[in-house]
C-alpha cells in the first residue's frame, strides 16, 4: 500500500488547517475532514477557515473537503489526525470504515482521556494498527507562524523510516524544513508532556515570576521530561534534540502557545473553567496533567513539575503556596 499521493487530514482546527496549507504545497489533492458542514462550505466559496488561522489562503481547488469522516477515511490510505485529544475517542467512535492497512500519523499533543493512553498507543491497542504504520508530527511549531509562512522546523518520526521520509517529503517546503526519527514514543511523551510545562510556564507568569526563574524553570522541565521518558520508554534518544527542547522552549515561551495562556489566567486567579470558557479553545495539558499523573504514579519517576500543575488543576490548591514549595525543589 504505502500509497503517500493519497493523504488526508482529519480535524478542523488551528493545527489541521496548518497541515493542510502546508501539504498543498506539494500534493494535488488533499482530503481533509473537519465536522462543520458551515466550515466546509466556508472554505470551498472563500479560500479560508471561518474559525481558525483565518488568514491563511486555502486552495479550494486541491481540496477534497467533508464533513463525513467514514467518506475520508474510506478514500484516502494515509490519514493524519490532528483534532484535540479530548475528542478523539468521539470522532472515532463515528467511524464504519476499517483502519486495517491505513498508515496513522498523529499530529495531536495529548493523551486520549478515556484510555490514558497516547494517541500511537491508542490506535495499537484498541484498533490493533502495526507500529510500523505508525507515526507523529512533532515540533517545534506553532500553526499559526505556518499561517505567516515563517520558517519552521518538523520532526516526522515512524519506526519505518520509508514512512517517515514519504511524509517528510510531503511536508518540507519554502518555510518548512523537516528531519525525520524513530522515536514515535519519545516524541508523543514529549509533545504530550511540554505542554504540561507550558501550564507550569504560564501559572509562573501569572504569579509574577519573571525571567530568570523562569529559566529555571525550563532546565528543570526538560531534565523532568528526560526522566519520564525514560521510564515509559527506553531507547537510546538526544533529549536535546529540536523534537524534545525545542517543542519544550517554543511552547514555555510563545505568546501563541494557549496552554501557556492557559497556566497564565490560572496563576492570575482564574478557576480552569473560566480560564478554558475566555479562551474558547482546549489546552491539552489540562487533560494532559491528569494522564501524566496518573502514568507516573505507576513508573515512579522525580517529577515535582508536573505534580505541583497536578496539585493546582486538580487538587484545588493555591497556585502561590504550590510554586513556593516548587520553589525549592528546583535547581
Amino acid at each position: 500500500m504505502d500509497n503517500f499521493d493519497k493523504i488526508a487530514v482529519i480535524g478542523g482546527g488551528s493545527w489541521a488547517t496548518a497541515i493542510v496549507k502546508m501539504l498543498c504545497e506539494n500534493n494535488s489533492t488533499i482530503g481533509w475532514y473537519m465536522r462543520s458542514i458551515y466550515a466546509v462550505e466556508h472554505i470551498k466559496r472563500n479560500k479560508h477557515n471561518p474559525n481558525y488561522l483565518s488568514s491563511a489562503e486555502l486552495h479550494p481547488e486541491q481540496l477534497d473537503l467533508s464533513n463525513d469522516i467514514n467518506e475520508i477515511v474510506g478514500k484516502y490510505d494515509v490519514l493524519i489526525f490532528a483534532v484535540p485529544s479530548a475528542f478523539l475517542n468521539s470522532e472515532l467512535e463515528k467511524l464504519n470504515e476499517s483502519l486495517e492497512n491505513k498508515v496513522i500519523f498523529s499530529a495531536i499533543k495529548g493523551i486520549v482521556p478515556e484510555t490514558g493512553l497516547i494517541v500511537g498507543e491508542h490506535f495499537h491497542q484498541l484498533y490493533n494498527i502495526s507500529y510500523e504504520n505508525i507515526g507523529v508530527i512533532a515540533g517545534p511549531c506553532h500553526a499559526e507562524e505556518v499561517a505567516m509562512e515563517r520558517l519552521s522546523y518538523l520532526t516526522i518520526a515512524c519506526q519505518d523510516e520509508k514512512k517517515a521520509k514519504a511524509l517528510s517529503k510531503k511536508i518540507k517546503g519554502r518555510y518548512i524544513k523537516t528531519k525525520v526519527s524513530d522515536d514515535i514514543f519519545g516524541t508523543e511523551y514529549s509533545a504530550m508532556l511540554k505542554n504540561i510545562y507550558a501550564i507550569a510556564a504560564g501559572i509562573a507568569h501569572g504569579l509574577g515570576y519573571g525571567d530568570n526563574f523562569q529559566s529555571v524553570l525550563m532546565s528543570n522541565a526538560i531534565r523532568e521530561m528526560k526522566r519520564y521518558i525514560k521510564k515509559v520508554h527506553r531507547m537510546k534518544r538526544n533529549i536535546n534534540n529540536s523534537a524534545y527542547l525545542g517543542d519544550l522552549l517554543v511552547t514555555g515561551y510563545s505568546v501563541f502557545s494557549r496552554n501557556r495562556m492557559f497556566g497564565n489566567m490560572i496563576g492570575k486567579g482564574y478557576t480552569v473553567k473560566s480560564a478554558m470558557l475566555e479562551m474558547n479553545m482546549v489546552a491539552e495539558g489540562y487533560y494532559a496533567t491528569k494522564s501524566a499523573y496518573k502514568i507516573n504514579q505507576e513508573n515512579g519517576a522525580k517529577t515535582p513539575i508536573i505534580d505541583a500543575v497536578y496539585e493546582v488543576l486538580y487538587e484545588k490548591k493555591e497556585a502561590k503556596d504550590v510554586f513556593e514549595k516548587l520553589t525549592n525543589m528546583l535547581d
